[in-house]
């Protein structure tokens, strides 16, 4: 709209401009004289005042009702005087009026709300491109045949095709067929990531090579995908601090530009003449429009928030994100945060047979049973390219281990205290289970009839960003300290290896948000954690971080989402927060410091050395700090957010 009106105007404004007599002066010429000579200001004028004002004109009756007078009201104070007393001249009554800077004005303010329109639009495509990742149709099986549905009519249990080059319809669970997808719009990580039989897919995925054969389980705004739709359209729609401060400076800075415009009126009316006290009232009016303070903020959420889902990061209370840049300490809960919460083989002391030998055995019991600490051992085997050997007679002992006979020999897979129960020596295994002990890992014996044969030391795996994390906060002046239920141990463990200084063993769930409490007498306090458990110490914390593969509750109770579950997300957070307040602060640094300088300039200040503002040049200068701003909110999206 603003661009069609900007170009109509722009078109009418030519031969506005070339009757005028001030600008046929400039150029030599004398003045024009031609039928309807004069007819051409008055009539082109009211066009372009009716048909380009008009956004204006209503603009300022609603803010008017509203009781909320702003931009568009000066706008139109400005604009009306200027064509009414340019309309009074056309009649004899007033002595010289100023059409050409009606119309320039004019023209200027619809450019200038062209631009800013363009640049508000491209901030909000981040909705449309997310929006834009869900396929419209999806390719149900039933029955033995296929057919093609709309999305929002598949319902979970439902099976769907997915073929190599397309977008998953829904989240679900891969039933058959094996393939890797894209699922940079989730996480952020451009490698494909292989699928199989049991993996989970988001809805908006792109599969790549394979065709597979998905479960339905969530739909719609309850998939993946449609939570972050809906977690950046409440972060952009959501008040800042900030907002506030710029909307309470507009409301003052549009009551001090109508008591200058008063005085400028009165005080050129004794000075000079009529023409010259509108021209000055006119100028300080549209000089002062508060646009580029309306846009300081807002611009910089839109463009932060597209960044932050980029990135991974959904922002779901928007006060809370502007905070971040003054928090102190970031408090890490460590299972599934600071590790994933699933064991990995740490170390292996074998007596009386070869290394790789004790661990092909008992992975060959670990691989018929379902605990997660058999799981490690298995999977340690498996990446050492160890053949599983067949085992007879298993047997499971709850609450001790499993045993079996391999190549005709019984062993027994499980705890110390079974051993001992049985009373088998640990002679050749006791210094692997002090080291165990110390470094809090979880032991697990291989046995036989007489003796322990290899002592397996297993420990939750720690994530491989999380060191870097850590040195990263720290390097910001960041305080980072650890929170975890586990023995001092093993917190003591996973903080030297991860360069944590500072931590709380043995940290009962409900205790969490206590430590939390006292954390924050030092200053603002980050918390970042997955659990149910977490929760408390999440509405607690200045800010609280879910990791995004944690439960619903954690996430329900955070403050910003890490979809990913990197550690290194919350540097970005912290980093984004703080780039975000730097705009912000010079969006609304240039936008109110500029009005400084720019209304007594256009009040007439400085006449008698020369300086003297016309409308059109106010409007252009006006125009000129909206573009500013506008352009300079995108270029938050140059941050380093991660080393």
């Amino acid at each position: 709209m603003f661009r069609d009106r900007f170009f109509v105007c722009l078109v009418l404004t030519v031969p506005v401009l070339f009757v005028s007599e001030d600008v046929r002066g400039w150029f030599g010429f004398g003045p024009a004289d031609f039928p309807g000579s004069d007819w051409v200001e008055p009539v082109l004028g009211s066009i372009i005042y009716f048909y380009g004002a008009g956004p204006f004109l209503v603009g300022a009756l609603r803010e008017l009702r509203a009781r909320t007078p702003g931009m568009m009201t000066l706008v139109a104070m400005a604009t009306t005087a200027a064509y009414a007393y340019s309309l009074a001249t056309s009649f004899g009554v007033a002595q010289r009026g100023f059409y050409w800077e009606l119309a320039t004005l004019i023209v200027v303010m619809l450019l200038g709300h062209w631009l800013e329109m363009l640049s508000v639009q491209g901030a909000g495509r981040a909705l449309e491109h997310l929006a834009s990742l869900m396929p419209p149709l999806a390719h149900r099986l039933r029955d033995g045949r296929m057919e093609d549905v709309a999305v929002s009519e598949l319902q979970p249990g439902d099976i769907v095709l997915v073929r190599p080059g397309e977008q998953v319809p829904a989240d679900g669970t891969v039933v058959d067929g094996s393939s890797s997808m894209n699922e940079a719009f989730l996480t952020g990580e451009s490698r494909p990531v292989p699928k199989g039989p049991g993996s989970a897919v988001a809805a908006g995925a792109v599969n790549n090579e394979g065709a597979l054969r998905v479960r339905v389980e969530k739909t719609g705004e309850e998939t993946a995908l449609g939570q972050m739709i809906r977690l950046v359209r409440e972060a952009q729609a959501s008040p800042s601090r900030y907002q506030t401060l710029a909307d309470r400076a507009a409301s003052l800075l549009t009551l001090v530009a109508v008591m200058v415009g008063a005085v400028s009126l009165t005080a050129w009316l004794f000075l000079s003449d009529a023409t010259e006290a509108v021209e000055r009232a006119v100028t300080v009016l549209v000089i002062a429009c508060p646009h580029a303070l309306g846009l300081a903020v807002p611009l910089v959420v839109v463009n932060a928030s597209a960044l932050a889902a980029r990135n991974g990061i959904l922002i779901r209370t928007r006060e809370a994100f502007e905070r971040a840049r003054d928090v102190r300490t970031v408090a890490f809960d460590k299972t599934g945060t600071l590790t994933e919460g699933r064991f990995v083989l740490r170390a292996v002391q074998a007596a009386g047979l070869d290394e790789g030998e004790a661990l092909a055995i008992a992975a060959a019991l670990e691989g018929l049973s379902e605990h997660p600490l058999g799981e490690a051992v298995v999977d340690a085997a498996r990446e050492r390219g160890l053949p599983l050997r067949q085992v007879a007679d298993f047997r499971a002992v709850p609450g001790r281990g499993v045993e079996g006979k391999v190549d005709g020999r019984l062993y027994r897979v499980g705890r110390p205290e079974w051993a001992a129960e049985l009373g088998i020596a640990l002679d050749g295994v006791q210094t692997a289970l002090s080291d165990a002990d110390e470094t809090g890992a979880s032991a697990v014996l291989l046995m036989d009839e007489e003796r322990a044969l290899a002592a397996f030391a297993l420990a939750d795996r720690v994530r491989e960003s999380a060191r870097r994390a850590v040195e990263q906060l720290m390097a910001m002046g960041v305080e980072v300290v650890m929170l975890t239920g586990d023995a001092e141990a093993v917190a003591r463990e996973v903080a030297r290896e991860v360069g944590i200084g500072s931590f709380y063993a043995r940290v009962l769930p409900g205790d969490k948000a206590q430590v939390v409490r006292q954390l924050k007498e030092r200053g603002l306090v980050a918390f970042v954690g997955d659990g149910i458990n977490d929760a408390p110490a999440l509405l607690e914390a200045d800010l609280g971080v879910a990791i995004g593969a944690g439960t619903n509750v954690a996430i329900e109770s955070a403050d910003v989402v890490l979809v990913e579950s990197d550690p290194l997300d919350v540097v970005r957070v912290l980093r984004l927060s703080r780039a975000t307040y730097g705009k912000m602060f010079q969006n609304l640094l240039w936008a109110s410091g500029y009005n400084v300088v720019a209304v007594p300039l256009a009040a007439g200040v400085a006449a008698r050395l020369g300086v003297v503002l016309s409308p059109a040049v106010g409007a252009l200068l006006m125009s000129l700090s909206t573009v500013i701003v506008a352009l300079n909110a995108p270029l938050i999206r140059r941050a380093r957010l991660v080393d």
